[in-house]
């Protein structure tokens, strides 16, 4: 994995045209917006890119033919919303062994308006054994992992509470942000219930919309129209699919097989990271993500939100871009945090700018915790 270590370069990010509530655009079109964005961001053309990664309804085969272009490698990996984090390691070792020279990575969703999604039966385990009855939609998954880990470590209501709050105070400097009014610990306590322990506030937004990433090797990268951003470490790992095989509720075992070959591959530690971008489709996910990365100790997660290590001015910045729950969150929303952190690292947020930043750990899981990619990135060698 060494061999890997600063082999690609994130050299351009965009979102599509829009993001938010768009029933008149479909997926097709905010994949095409963010690819043509994130290009230009990088200073290349469309018919550079000859690598396609991309998860969802649409195959890195139909955005080729949309494009225009013939691409020499494709990747259509789908593990759930930590796809596109997970495709950065296969685009790098992609680019690394010359399979292709300009890799894109493309997500666009209608999650909200939901405009051209068809959806079929599920008859995987989990359509077979669970939804059946009445357990199977995101929000009584991750119920059942927060209760347990209230149960087994006593965090409290008030405390997922403050991950909503302090997300929400990045969101205002964000803006592109569709929440932005700020909220308090009861504002989350007091919105309408939807299953125990979550209210509308410790649930991520449903939006339209895309992104995309363009990564190269250094040598190609030098051509490029920004300072490059370096891949130093990255790491996958899947565990499950259904929520009941979990070997233990409370903690992610596919983001510390993830975690720790990506601080492995970049030969940093935990104390190396100034800024980090959490997966935050539940106000409980970040703090067990903390926890299953070994940044903090079982029951502690909360910790980084509660004390205000998190938010603007505080130790440790997380999810500076207002995250899932508050930024946008179109369903499959592994893209955003790389987004965010190339940024960071690019010294383009403005107000919601972390100084002195030099290394970003992005990860993302997918499902319930299903599966997790981890990555370091770097704005140095």
């Amino acid at each position: 994995m060494n061999e890997l270590r600063n082999a690609a370069c994130i050299v351009g990010v965009d979102e599509s045209d829009e993001i938010g509530v768009l029933p008149g655009k479909s997926q097709l079109s905010l994949h095409l917006e963010a690819i043509t964005n994130a290009v230009r961001d990088a200073g290349l053309k469309v018919g550079d890119v000859d690598g396609i990664f991309t998860a969802g309804q649409h195959s890195p085969a139909l955005l080729g033919e949309a494009l225009g272009v013939t691409p020499r490698y494709v990747d259509g990996t789908s593990v759930g919303g930590t796809s596109f984090i997970i495709m950065v390691e296969h685009a790098v070792a992609a680019l690394h062994h010359g399979l292709c020279n300009v890799a894109v990575i493309s997500h666009g969703e209608s999650g909200r308006s939901q405009v051209g999604v068809t959806r079929a039966r599920d008859t995987a385990l989990t359509g077979q054994y669970e939804i059946p009855y009445g357990y199977g939609a995101a929000p009584t998954q991750f119920a059942l992992i927060t209760t347990r880990h209230m149960h087994e470590y006593g965090t409290a209501l008030e405390q997922w509470a403050q991950v909503a709050v302090s997300t929400r105070q990045w969101a205002a400097l964000h803006p592109k942000a569709m929440f932005k009014k700020p909220i308090t610990v009861q504002d989350v306590l007091s919105a309408r219930p939807v299953i125990y322990p979550f209210t509308l506030l410790n649930i991520c937004l449903v939006t339209d919309g895309g992104g995309a990433v363009v990564l190269t090797r250094p040598d190609r990268a030098r051509d490029c129209a920004k300072k490059p951003v370096w891949v130093r470490g990255t790491g996958e790992g899947t565990e499950h699919v259904s929520v009941t095989q979990m070997k233990k509720l409370t903690f992610s075992e596919a983001t510390r097989i993830s975690g720790e070959r990506a601080f492995a591959m970049a030969g940093l530690s935990h104390r190396d990271v100034n800024h980090i971008m959490l997966y935050d489709a539940f106000t409980s996910g970040p703090p067990i993500m903390l926890e299953s990365l070994g940044l903090a100790k079982p029951g502690e997660g909360v910790h980084f939100f509660q004390d205000g290590r998190s938010t603007p001015g505080g130790t440790l910045p997380i999810n500076t871009n207002g995250g899932g729950l508050s930024y946008t969150h179109t369903g499959m929303y592994g893209i955003f945090p790389i987004l965010e952190a190339t940024r960071q690292l690019r010294g383009e947020c403005g107000p919601r700018q972390v100084p002195n930043v030099k290394v970003s750990l992005v990860n993302g899981m997918g499902g319930m915790l299903s599966a997790a990619g981890t990555l370091l990135l770097s704005n140095e060698t």
